[in-house]
């Protein structure tokens, strides 16, 4: 599957582009089983990125259509990765901060119950819109810090609404969503929920818990675990010594499917990650590389990643705009330093 890779390449206002557009049309013949979008605002506040895709207005509609269209002719199966950055919404690109706690940010104060459910009903309605647009399905963006993942964490909502203290209310933002899409949406539209486990004060043992919740009684159709490297292991705490992918693997999952992104650069990595208990595996860097990895693990057992840091001209004559180009610049040791 193709992990949600935000490219900065779209229109200022949320619009899909020609470089959106072509990267979608070279990735759909390339045998992924899935393909999802950038991170995608389902509100114009809760923009991180500068032309970050957009899928929280009717404009965007035409744009997201196109995509859904390119997708399907190449015979996968796609995707809309529904975004809100919560308190890290970029005001110098028209965001606004919207955190779980007044402690999070200097003389911003949390958002109001009544803005919670706001929010939680313009995932409903992105999702809703990337259902009008073609797409098979959403993916529910709770990484990273971002709104979901900010609102399970203990270190970054100290709330006492009913989003707040508990475990279960912490997590309530988040089924909330899930279960107002399936709502909205009905059994055939196909739901994930990007889930890391790292940083922003996030407990592995609470994350396990409510994974397990949400396997048990079905309400996603996938798991896309971001782990910042697939094969980590447990540092501290009651799974200290086993791999962090372990934890969710053992999970009874149902009718779950479950996925792992992070660092999978080779065909080799990719069947260990299958072998390891996973259902599918989820590559970003290497698709950037190599936009039809698919077919080069399916041609050769063997096949490995170009070596980073690449030349922008390699990442040029593959294929990407210069937009996608300069954001990769952004990653560390991706771009080699001083290349045109």
């Amino acid at each position: 599957m193709l992990a949600p890779l935000t490219s900065q390449q779209s229109h200022h206002d949320g619009r899909a582009s020609v470089y959106d557009q072509s990267w979608m049309e070279q990735l759909a013949h390339a045998n992924y089983g899935l393909i999802q979008t950038s991170a995608s605002t389902v509100e114009a506040g809760g923009i991180a990125f500068e032309r970050q895709l957009g899928v929280h207005s009717d404009d965007h509609l035409p744009g997201l259509t196109k995509m859904a269209e390119a997708i399907r002719e190449g015979g996968a199966l796609s995707a809309v990765q529904l975004h809100h950055a919560g308190h890290r919404a970029k005001p110098e690109v028209g965001g606004i901060p919207a955190p779980a706690s007044s402690n999070t940010l200097k003389g911003i104060r949390a958002i109001t119950t009544e803005e919670v459910e706001r929010i939680r009903d313009s995932f409903i309605a992105a999702a809703k819109r990337a259902q009008l647009a073609g797409f098979d399905g959403i993916s529910v963006h709770g990484a990273f810090g971002w709104i979901l993942s900010e609102f399970l964490s203990p270190n970054l909502n100290d709330r006492k609404d009913k989003y707040g203290g508990s475990l279960e209310n912490r997590a309530r933002f988040t089924i909330e969503v899930i279960e107002g899409i399936r709502l909205d949406c009905g059994p055939d539209f196909q739901i994930g929920w990007r889930l890391s486990i790292e940083r922003y004060g996030l407990l592995l043992e609470e994350l396990r818990e409510i994974t397990a919740h949400i396997f048990d009684r079905e309400l996603i159709d996938y798991l896309d675990l971001a782990l910042w490297d697939s094969a980590q292991v447990v540092r501290e705490g009651s799974f200290q010594g086993k791999t962090m992918l372990s934890v969710f693997t053992e999970l009874p999952r149902k009718g779950v499917r479950l996925g792992a992104a992070g660092k999978i650069m080779s065909a080799q990595r990719a069947g260990e990650l299958l072998d390891e208990g996973c259902d599918f595996v989820l590559v970003a860097r290497a698709a950037i590389l190599q936009r039809d990895f698919p077919l080069q693990v399916k041609a050769n057992p063997m096949y490995d990643s170009p070596q980073l840091p690449v030349l922008a001209d390699y990442l040029r004559k593959g294929g990407l705009s210069e937009r996608f180009i300069d954001t990769m610049r952004g990653w560390q040791t991706f771009v080699k330093a001083g290349s045109l």
